[in-house]
């Protein structure tokens, strides 16, 4: 067979999240595949020169713990990369080994359940706690995306599917830490804009600010230079704590071009949203970045999205604004309603945070 070119996925404007056939996993693993179905074959996928830059490297334990000058010295690399470059690897963060590969493997465990223990899960609505889809948003999309995902809600409010049975604990314990690690780097990235290290805690409403766990699979593709896990998009939120099992895929835009973002043992990566691009006015881009998929196996991320409270009103910090030099940038905008509008639509680079723009 040379590939399931009548294969659709059935969906119904109407019911935009209600999946009625099974995830791109299930079609990959089949057996049944030798080429991309023309439904999700991107012309000139991934023809975009690569570079071979490396992206910027923050020892967490210095901002923690370090001494007042190796502090001030990691506060200030990182907003240099914040602001070259919207993204950043993390080490020595403290989050323990075990739990890292604990979180994996219950991702591992979910995407291994059957279709329909999957489908318990399938939202009708962006904002619904728990979401199992496939691609991104189906019913606005012409050509679908090599990827299944499972979207928790996990913070203020923690949420979890049932299945597996080892999932709930696991996926607590991890949610907690990674939030823990996100506010504390806020601080430092606060106080690199020249904020006080409190001032986006307060302004956004971290005690009751939204953290989704979102977890990626992007099957073994027999094309994989046509098709896409997902396209060229920037994150709404503050910040995005990455791991990667050790299968790369994620490219990141830098100057142009697109730059690898290897997985290295033990570490993670860390972009900058909309909304620090936002409150920064500008100072701080959030990065542009896609996920690429391989014939050779399967590639599972784990994104720890946070963001404001969702019914914080999001706009530029007062102190970095000024009528003459640095006007707003941008339309003061409620979380919730940002995010509803990003995910009810397709991705497209920056498309979401343009329209705001002033």
């Amino acid at each position: 067979m040379v590939g399931l070119k009548n294969f659709s996925l059935s969906l119904s404007l109407s019911e935009p999240m209600a999946a009625t056939v099974a995830g791109i996993k299930h079609l990959a693993e089949s057996g049944i595949l030798t080429s991309v179905p023309s439904n999700y074959a991107f012309p000139l996928a991934n023809s975009n020169p690569v570079s071979g830059s490396e992206i910027p490297t923050i020892d967490f334990s210095l901002l923690k713990n370090g001494t007042p000058d190796q502090r001030s010295q990691i506060i200030r690399d990182l907003g240099n990369a914040c602001r070259e470059w919207g993204i950043f690897v993390v080490i020595n963060h403290g989050v323990a080994k075990c739990l890292m590969e604990r979180i994996l493997d219950a991702c591992h465990d979910f995407f291994d359940l059957t279709e329909e223990e999957k489908r318990e899960y399938v939202g009708k609505h962006v904002l619904d706690p728990i979401r199992y889809g496939t691609s991104f948003n189906p019913a606005v999309e012409k050509v679908f995306y090599w990827r299944d995902f499972i979207k928790i809600f996990v913070h203020p409010v923690f949420h979890s599917p049932d299945k597996p049975a080892s999932f709930r604990k696991v996926a607590s314990e991890y949610s907690t830490s990674i939030r823990n690690l996100a506010r504390e780097l806020l601080r430092g990235i606060a106080e690199s804009m020249g904020l006080e290290g409190c001032y986006i805690d307060k302004a956004l409403g971290l005690d009751s600010s939204l953290q989704i766990m979102a977890m990626n699979f992007y099957p073994y593709c027999p094309q994989p230079e046509v098709a896409m896990g997902l396209p060229a998009h920037s994150d709404h939120g503050l910040l995005t704590v990455l791991m990667q099992n050790d299968i790369g895929g994620l490219q990141v835009e830098h100057k142009g071009k697109w730059v690898l973002a290897n997985p290295l043992p033990n570490s993670f990566l860390v972009n900058i949203g909309d909304h620090m691009e936002i409150l920064s006015n500008g100072k701080y881009k959030s990065v542009v970045h896609r996920a690429v998929v391989n014939n050779k196996s399967a590639r599972i991320s784990i994104a720890m999205a946070h963001g404001p409270s969702l019914d914080a009103l999001v706009a530029p910090a007062p102190e970095l604004v000024d009528g003459k030099n640095h006007p707003p940038a941008y339309r003061a905008m409620k979380y919730k309603e940002y995010l509803e509008m990003q995910q009810s639509n397709q991705l497209n680079g920056k498309s979401i945070l343009d329209t705001i723009r002033l």
